[in-house]
């Protein structure tokens, strides 16, 4: 059974971690007189991913719902570079949405702006074809019932989707970082609550002497 996050954990992931890039699914190309279009999935729900073999991680539906209208993501390649489009917190060239499959991207590219002249043919060729984002998480929980642990992401913050030449799971340090914050919570809580029982004990101690028993 995973443990919920208190508000205080939360707030102090939010402040310690930095950006973490996952992904690894196919984009389609679709190439134009003038444009090119680009669609795709940049990450999927409810699947566990293997984080450098040190903990899985499942991304549940809605964890994009506040990111796409607030940030303004770019599109980039290989979260690097100028960006090709920008959603403008919903409001620009690159569109962002969440169905029950996960987050889909689609964006319209202008085919005589150099940079996607450079990629374009390789997307074709499927030599660039993979999609992933970057984020942080902002809610999340952590389950260690098990032999591996298991990181259930609800809302982040998201910074880029990127078409990228191999998909990239890095960020293993950060999510790492973010277990061990979590245990020294649950340690410190642990111990709040064990001198709270212990403090109730001797106060009533106190009573039942007062009182004569």
């Amino acid at each position: 059974m995973a443990v919920r996050l208190s508000k205080t954990m939360t707030t102090l992931e939010t402040t310690k971690m930095q950006r973490e890039i996952r992904g690894g699914l196919p984009a389609e190309i679709r190439a134009e007189e003038d444009t090119v279009k680009v669609s795709g999935y940049a990450a999927v729900f409810n699947q566990a991913a293997d984080i450098g073999d040190y903990f899985r991680e499942i991304i549940h539906p809605g964890a994009f719902r506040a990111a796409i209208t607030r940030d303004d993501v770019s599109f980039l390649i290989n979260h690097a570079g100028l960006p090709l489009a920008r959603s403008r917190s919903g409001k620009g060239t690159l569109v962002l949405s969440e169905d029950d499959h996960g987050l889909k991207i689609d964006t319209t590219l202008d085919a005589q702006d150099p940079d996607v002249m450079r990629i374009v043919p390789k997307m074709k060729r499927g030599d660039l074809d993979k999609m992933s984002f970057a984020f942080r998480a902002t809610r999340q929980e952590w389950d260690e019932t098990g032999e591996i642990p298991i990181r259930h992401v609800y809302e982040l913050d998201l910074f880029d989707v990127s078409v990228v030449t191999d998909p990239a799971y890095s960020g293993t340090e950060i999510g790492l970082r973010g277990l061990e914050a979590y245990r020294a919570t649950r340690k410190a809580q642990n111990f709040h609550a064990a001198q709270t029982r212990l403090r109730m004990r001797m106060n009533l101690a106190l009573k039942e002497r007062e009182n004569g028993k």
